[in-house]
């Protein structure tokens, strides 16, 4: 499975690493995923999602069934 987070889609960025003498060279800055059991309320049940910190983070203020149908997500299909 690939770097990708399943709720927002967020995946590496493209960027330049510059040395002390100016020297660019190309580097992938990854997203900080984190596999999870969460707890899905409204289904009473757990699901494992990769995820990112950030999302985990929205997760814990909304509601995993809140947020993700504010992405317009389906968690049956996860």
């Amino acid at each position: 499975m690939s770097r990708v987070c399943q709720l927002t889609g967020t995946k590496a960025n493209n960027g330049m690493a510059v040395s002390h003498s100016h020297i660019r060279t190309k580097k992938l800055q990854q997203a900080n995923l984190q596999q999870r059991k969460l707890w899905w309320a409204e289904e009473k049940k757990w699901i494992n999602l990769k995820v990112t910190t950030r999302a985990l983070k929205t997760i814990q203020k909304k509601g995993l069934g809140v947020y993700a149908k504010s992405l317009g997500i389906d968690l049956n299909k996860i």
